[in-house]
């Protein structure tokens, strides 16, 4: 029987110090929930499956986190009180729901409550990640440290983000433009050709006889197809929102040969990164492991990392742990048992980020290089066979 799928809970617990945060969290089930959070030292008070339902409030971008996170960042380290550090830093905040944010955070402050707490209870989404850092300095007295490395960990995240975005925008424009032109062809130019051809009464060739049945059928069934698509995209989208089809998709992608791999290797920076950035911090390595294997937004290797935190409870080595779960890359296992070896190992989680970025970017780069040369003999070869068929056809017609 396989590992039950990891599901989110939205919990509200009580802290040592009498004071209570909200969240969400991911478990097998409510009682591993409580565990979860008995093990961060919390009593859970209420735990409850998180219902997905639609939301038109766009969640803020990792880019704009950050802006929000060196402001804070740098304004408290010039030593500006944090209410009016947040205030200075609402202006800077483009969109709405994120401003919105940084306006209820100063309000709850205002009322007491510390900034992590009031971040937690805002609507608008903070990664799980960065809150606990927040926590982490506040407990340590070193909120100044924990924003700066917050601050760092969102701006790396969005560089990252807009490298693959840029790796990916030549073969996507490429896919659409090719897509284009052969709806053109086939939807415009055939069906005028088509009836030339028709009134000449003269007998086709194979191939033109089969692009023009092709033609007639988009023509034909073209608006019924469309409309199938879009539905079977949005029922598609549905399921991948979900929490089962969500973990379904995820461990089916790392089963793939090239898809795998570069999920991992991804999914190994973000985590690296969050668990560096966290230990560096304060925080327990447990807790630390509990709360960044969110970052690593992979369920699948979401349930690797808490199989191998299971096994670091228990006293196992964590890179060993991690690797006899398959967590994370093999350039990552390696540093970061360096670092558990040295006692660096906040340090060497950081540079296994790096590593691990560089490496699956390379790779992801190595693949659009394939694809991009692919997807021009694609269209370049059906754009070929269109002409040819219709010029066999102009060729065969015999005058009278």
């Amino acid at each position: 029987m396989g590992d039950a799928p990891l599901m989110r809970y939205r919990y509200r617990a009580a802290r040592s110090d009498g004071g209570f945060v909200r969240g969400v969290i991911a478990a097998a089930g409510p009682a591993e929930a409580d565990a979860l959070l008995l093990a961060r030292g919390l009593s859970p008070v209420e735990t409850e499956p998180e219902v997905s339902g639609l939301s038109f409030r766009r969640a803020p971008s990792r880019a704009e986190l950050a802006t929000i996170f060196r402001s804070l960042s740098t304004l408290a380290e010039a030593g500006v009180p944090l209410e009016r550090a947040l205030a200075a830093t609402a202006p800077l905040a483009r969109d709405s729901a994120l401003r919105e944010l940084v306006e209820d955070a100063r309000r709850r402050l205002r009322e007491g409550q510390s900034l992590s707490a009031a971040l937690r209870a805002t609507e608008c989404p903070v990664p799980a990640v960065t809150l606990s850092l927040l926590e982490a300095g506040e407990r340590g007295s070193r909120l100044d440290a924990a924003l700066e490395q917050a601050a760092r960990q969102l701006e790396q995240e969005a560089e990252l983000v807009t490298r693959i975005r840029q790796a990916l925008a030549y073969p996507l424009v490429l896919l659409l433009a090719g897509s284009a032109s052969l709806l053109v062809i086939v939807t415009v130019v055939l069906p005028r050709f088509a009836r030339l051809l028709t009134d000449l009464d003269q007998a086709l060739p194979p191939a033109t006889r089969l692009l023009l049945s092709l033609s007639e059928l988009i023509g034909r069934y073209g608006a019924l197809a469309l409309i199938g698509a879009i539905a079977a995209m949005a029922a598609f989208g549905a399921w991948r929102n979900s929490v089962e089809g969500r973990a379904t998709l995820h461990r089916t992608l790392q089963r793939l040969p090239l898809i795998g791999p570069l999920r991992l290797g991804f999914a190994s920076a973000r985590f690296s990164r969050a668990f560096g950035g966290m230990l560096a911090a304060g925080v327990p390595i447990l807790s630390a492991i509990d709360t960044a294997q969110g970052a690593a937004a992979d369920v699948a290797v979401g349930e690797r990392l808490l199989r191998a935190r299971k096994r670091i409870a228990e006293g196992g080595p964590v890179a060993r742990s991690f690797g006899e779960e398959r967590a994370l890359t093999e350039t990552t296992l390696q540093l970061i048992a360096v670092g558990e070896a040295s006692g660096r190992l906040s340090d060497m989680a950081l540079r296994a980020a790096d590593l691990a970025d560089r490496e699956a970017e390379g790779r992801l780069r190595g693949l659009v290089t394939l694809l991009e040369p692919a997807l021009v003999l694609l269209f370049g070869g059906l754009v070929a066979f269109v002409a040819a068929a219709l010029l066999q056809a102009v060729y065969s017609l015999r005058p009278g």
